[in-house]
């Protein structure tokens, strides 16, 4: 899964703009409880002896990042409990989607976004136009307090936030989405208490610029969804992204060939140390662990590895040429890794054994695992492929609940796929392994995209792979129940350079 969404756990607009009367300020006022959020300025609506006064509305909102909210797993919690990686190897986004609403729109301006300062209340409000409920110095933040206990420490009001960290979010049309990489900013929130870089998370605070906020024209008025809308993909929330792929070559192992680079003669296998059902690291015990090294050897043979150890070219975790060890390690919780090539004789094998140890020999030598390979080897092309697929998932099932991780299997062959004698005679149908695959969940009822292809830098969507395929991994917790949803996948084709969608698609339905 390298897809988490964490939603908001208060949030709520403070304005000190003017009630219905054009006299009084709404600066009591406060709407925690609505369900939307607004930013504006309004110039001249009133004047005065000092000039045409200006009217300004900015957002407070705070994710669960460093504890828990109301039964709500936080980012740190999950980081630690392994569910998302560590820091450097993941990025963290802040999407909040528009409100339509029927008064004016604001157009061509920007958002800056800063951490806030100083903790702070919901409240109960809900009146946005009006602005009649007023917190009486009882619950709730408005313009000039914070909470029920304190007012805000910035004199005139407005909340506290801190300058050292802010990100900005460009608007052209005025009804676009935010979506703002705040990853440096959440890394700052999950240092340790006490930490030189730690400081508390009070959430951000969301203003228009300073530029527009004086400015002698009026920006009004941008509204997104807030975490109370009735709407689930809607809700305003931090979106955790990473690469989780594993590129495991065990299905597409290639002899080395002068037709490819040397990055391309390498092949990546894994080991998965799964004891009573769940990955477990194998104990640390003779360099293997975490921290050390994990090794393999390989044979050749028919249906077990006989004779010597292969000898095997420099590259990968081949230090010197004929050398007979891999050198592998440790990729994350009972997972092992090692890269290899191998230079195919003039009769190549059809089948390789790797052998995984702990690298000693005698009576010291533990042997963990063995398996086999099936190596293949490159062709070139006499014409430009098309490299068009047919695809199903093995393993859809027509119902998911809220409550599991799903893994969804693909089964890909090549559309012209022609079989020879013996494949007729066996039945066995290749499956190919696509090594740049994508995917997208949609929502069947109106095709809203619930989890977009991610093909960017992030990589969060793309498919991994083993001996069996390509495969992902989906957190239902992600999609609302009772809906349908579809499944599509993107196949990279590097003949064209481009990304080809393929046309099946997959459904299921979500269940709490």
């Amino acid at each position: 899964m390298a897809v988490k969404r964490y939603g908001a756990s208060i949030d709520n607009t403070i304005t000190n703009a003017f009630e219905s009367n054009l006299v009084t300020r709404g600066t009591g006022s406060n709407m925690g409880a609505a369900d939307s959020l607004e930013i504006f300025s309004l110039y001249g609506q009133v004047s005065a002896s000092t000039g045409q006064t200006s009217e300004l509305a900015r957002v407070l909102i705070k994710f669960p990042v460093s504890a828990s909210a109301a039964g709500v797993t936080s980012i740190r919690e999950d980081r630690v409990a392994g569910n998302i990686p560590a820091s450097g190897n993941v990025n963290f986004y802040l999407k909040m989607y528009n409100a339509e609403h029927p008064f004016t729109l604001a157009r061509d301006f920007q958002l800056n976004i800063y951490p806030a300062s100083s903790s702070w209340e919901e409240g109960f409000g809900l009146d946005m136009e009006e602005y009649k409920d007023i917190t009486y110095n009882s619950t709730g933040s408005n313009w000039i307090r914070a909470s029920e206990a304190s007012a805000w420490a910035t004199g005139s009001g407005g909340g506290d936030y801190r300058t050292e960290y802010f990100f900005t979010a460009s608007f052209t049309n005025g009804w676009e989405d935010l979506e703002v990489e705040i990853t440096p900013l959440v890394e700052r929130w999950m240092q340790q208490s006490g930490t030189a870089k730690h400081f508390d998370n009070h959430g951000l605070l969301l203003k228009l610029t300073s530029t527009h906020e004086s400015a002698s024209i009026s920006y009004y008025t941008k509204k997104f969804f807030a975490r109370s809308t009735e709407f689930f993909f809607k809700r305003p929330v931090i979106e955790a992204r990473w690469d989780a792929r594993t590129k495991d070559n065990r299905g597409n192992f290639y002899y080395s060939s002068s037709l490819a680079p040397a990055a391309d003669n390498l092949n990546t296998i894994y080991l998965y140390n799964y004891v009573r059902g769940r990955l477990v690291d194998i104990p640390n015990s003779a360099s293997v662990g975490t921290t050390g090294s994990i090794f393999v050897s390989l044979y050749s043979g028919s249906s077990t590895p006989t004779g010597s150890k292969l000898l095997l070219p420099a590259g990968g975790g081949v230090v010197a040429a004929s050398d007979t060890n891999v050198t592998g390690g440790w990729a994350s919780t009972g997972i092992y890794s090692a890269s290899i090539a191998v230079t195919a004789s003039s009769s190549p094998l059809t089948k390789l054994f790797d052998v995984w140890h702990n690298g000693a020999s005698g009576d010291a030598l533990t042997q963990y695992y063995t398996s086999s390979i099936a190596p293949l080897t490159q062709d070139a092309y006499n014409n430009a492929p098309t490299f068009e697929h047919i695809t199903s998932v093995t393993n859809l099932k027509s119902q998911y609940s809220r409550q599991e991780d799903a893994r969804f299997r693909l089964f890909v062959r090549q559309r012209n796929w022609n079989p020879n004698i013996y494949d007729v005679a066996t039945a066995t149908i290749p499956n190919e392994t696509v090594q740049s695959a994508s995917y997208k969940v949609i929502r069947l009822t109106d095709e809203l995209e619930v989890i977009p292809y991610g093909t960017g830098s992030d990589r969060h969507t793309y498919l991994s792979y083993d001996v069996s395929g390509n495969y992902f991994d989906l957190d239902i917790a992600l999609l609302e129940s009772d809906y349908a949803y579809g499944v599509k996948f993107s196949y990279y084709n590097p003949s064209i350079k481009s990304w080809i969608e393929q046309p099946e698609i997959f459904k299921f339905r979500v269940e709490e």
